[in-house]
């Protein structure tokens, strides 16, 4: 157990698409869980800072866009944030101050484009890395760029042992936002890159969502931190698209979480909590990786590269 740390995943939402409210949450949230469980990495939801406009079309259809729609992106781009900038400038004064390590779902401004994006930022260097979504699912091509094979990055990050306080604890930490999770090179390509700590921001919150994440966890013997928003109409705009506008009601719910922690082996360390915002902390052992691995390594024993070959193109 003397190679353990503890993590937690942060079930909350957006505030309105207001990025000083967000930040002022994200500030209070990282805190209690440093003073409260005295976690050591924090894994924040997809698109906590900029948001995940849920029910919006933007008004496009095939063929033909019209005003209505260029003037939601104008809100949506206006609530996105450069990296680095001021915004992630403070995510790093948070993670500094409480010794913090914060992987976290953003959306991310670049020119005249928006990625969905997940940041790594570390107390001692600030921000280190970044993902950009692969692949915006379905709608979200419409507001989304596509990332590329040079934002795969898998961080090293030691940390002081939560059990032994003299003992150092090496991690590797990766990141893949929501339905990325079913591409299933991408995920080889993080095992292959010795992934032990495999984070999940997302806004998928279906009941199946448990599933994959025990399955890639599972099949990658990796620890799976999936933090998932829980957003009801009042955390929205109040003209935001909703389900049923001839009904609104600031309590209906738009994303209903499901966060959860998931051992090496598949095990629920903790959730999955459908609480309106809410703190899951789990003791990481690190060793649980190599005892996962004792009969399945997916890119080593148990593979077979005479027959099957993963090729990845890293570049920009």
């Amino acid at each position: 157990m003397a190679n353990t740390i503890r993590a937690s995943v942060i079930q909350s939402c957006t505030a309105r698409f207001n990025l000083s409210e967000t930040l002022d949450k994200f500030e209070k949230l990282t805190k209690l869980a440093k003073e409260r469980d005295g976690s050591q990495l924090v894994v924040f939801p997809e698109g906590f800072i900029g948001g995940y406009p849920k029910w919006s079309t933007f008004s496009c259809f095939v063929g033909e866009r019209i005003s209505e729609g260029r003037d939601e992106f104008v809100r949506y781009y206006n609530a996105a944030v450069e990296i680095p900038s001021p915004a992630t400038d403070r995510i790093a004064e948070v993670s500094k101050a409480t010794g913090v390590f914060v992987v976290m779902g953003v959306i991310e401004r670049d020119v005249g484009t928006l990625y969905c994006t997940a940041i790594f930022v570390d107390p001692v260097e600030g921000l280190v890395a970044k993902h950009r979504k692969l692949l915006p699912t379905a709608c979200e091509r419409f507001i989304w760029g596509q990332g590329d094979g040079s934002t795969l990055p898998v961080v090293a990050k030691k940390f002081q042992s939560s059990v032994e306080p003299t003992r150092t604890v090496e991690t590797k930490i990766s990141a893949t936002i929501c339905w990325e999770n079913f591409m299933p090179l991408l995920r080889t390509y993080y095992y292959s890159l010795g992934t032990q700590i495999y984070c999940v921001p997302t806004v998928d919150s279906r009941e199946t969502w448990e599933s994959s994440m025990r399955h890639i966890a599972f099949e990658g013997r990796c620890f799976v931190l999936s933090a998932c928003q829980f957003a009801t109409e009042k955390d929205y705009p109040p003209d935001h698209p909703v389900a049923d506008t001839s009904h609104r009601n600031p309590d209906n719910v738009m994303i209903n979480g499901g966060s959860l922690i998931v051992s090496p082996l598949g095990k629920v360390l903790a959730g999955p909590t459908r609480k309106p915002e809410d703190i899951l902390t789990a003791d990481l052992d690190l060793d649980d990786v190599v005892r996962g691995k004792f009969d399945l390594d997916t890119v080593g024993h148990y593979s077979r590269p005479d027959v099957f070959q993963l090729k990845a193109n890293i570049s920009p």
